[in-house]
């Protein structure tokens, strides 16, 4: 073994394993609407929001506390702010508002365009520079994503779509955010911190919105609010962090365009949707225009 090959296998580790890491993240989030659509089933929106911010709270407090750790620096707590608003409080409402009237499949396809947004985003604070091939492969994959989704609703955009639109322009802020300062400081605690101010706001939440929507608790309900909080958040949050402070945000962001198939596949076992004939051609364009992506060098972001 050279020099150059000792030199570079670590690099090349790290790299494999922030995409893995990323995937792993992925795959937690594919689960996140058929989850919030078994809570629906006995809660309310607001309740389903308030109760699974103030269990995802708690478990980063008690996990912050138990293992010491010290208050980020002041010049993070900006961006945690960002990763609050965006992914712990924005994205959850107006998706789980979404969910009343929409599929789970459905919101899937939609949410799938989050790669290029988030990728806009991040080339936008970051000064991070892609090659046309990379944004062709990107907004190729979004292309295939927006003509599933208008052929799942018959060509006209809802109000749950609208709720869609917006979730996908906040969390695209809030997971770059959180990208970005992975590369500083733990990624469980970049989602840790973000949910400690997260926690007043979700108990006001459940207290006002429980006595307006009353909840009647099933195996399905309960399960759904605990992976919601535990599987999604506390989980899925955590290696995707460091999975994208490791192969950079707009890389892992690309392996979300994989997230609505998945999605798709959950919604039909757990939920008994129908999967259209569509779903395996879009899932042929989009696993084409991630192979793109993750093969297409960038050049390094700045932070």
């Amino acid at each position: 073994m050279t020099v150059q090959d000792s030199a570079t296998r670590p690099v090349a580790i790290a790299v494999s394993g922030g995409t893995t890491l990323a995937a792993l993240g992925v795959a937690a989030f594919s689960l996140t609407f058929p989850a919030t659509a078994w809570a629906l089933e006995g809660l309310g929106p607001w309740s389903t929001v308030g109760a699974r911010t103030v269990l995802t709270s708690l478990i980063a407090v008690i996990a912050l506390a138990v293992r010491r750790v010290p208050l980020p620096d002041r010049r993070h707590w900006g961006g945690l702010l960002v990763v609050a608003a965006g992914v712990v409080v924005g994205y959850p409402v107006l998706t789980t508002l979404a969910l009343q009237t929409s599929t789970s499949s459905h919101a899937a396809v939609v949410v799938g365009l989050l790669p290029v947004t988030t990728a806009a985003y991040s080339a936008l604070r970051t000064g991070t520079r892609h090659s046309r091939t990379y944004w062709g492969a990107a907004l190729t994959g979004a292309a295939v994503v927006i003509a599933f989704a208008l052929q799942q609703s018959g060509g006209a955009l809802s109000t749950a779509d609208l709720y869609l639109f917006g979730a996908l322009l906040i969390c695209a802020a809030g997971y770059a955010e959180g990208g970005r300062l992975a590369r500083e400081m733990p990624g469980w605690q970049v989602i840790g911190w973000a949910l400690v101010p997260c926690l007043p706001v979700g108990l006001a939440c459940t207290a006002v919105a429980l006595p307006f929507e009353p909840a009647h608790l099933t195996g399905h309900v309960v399960a759904g609010v605990v992976w919601l909080a535990a599987g999604s958040h506390c989980f899925g949050l955590t290696v995707w962090y460091r999975g994208m402070a490791a192969i950079g945000v707009a890389k892992a962001s690309q392996l979300q365009l994989a997230q609505p198939l998945l999605t798709l596949v959950a919604s039909v076992l757990l939920l008994d949707e129908h999967l259209t004939p569509a779903a395996p051609i879009a899932a042929v364009g989009v696993l084409v225009c991630i192979v793109v992506t993750q093969r297409t060098t960038n050049r390094p972001e700045r932070a």
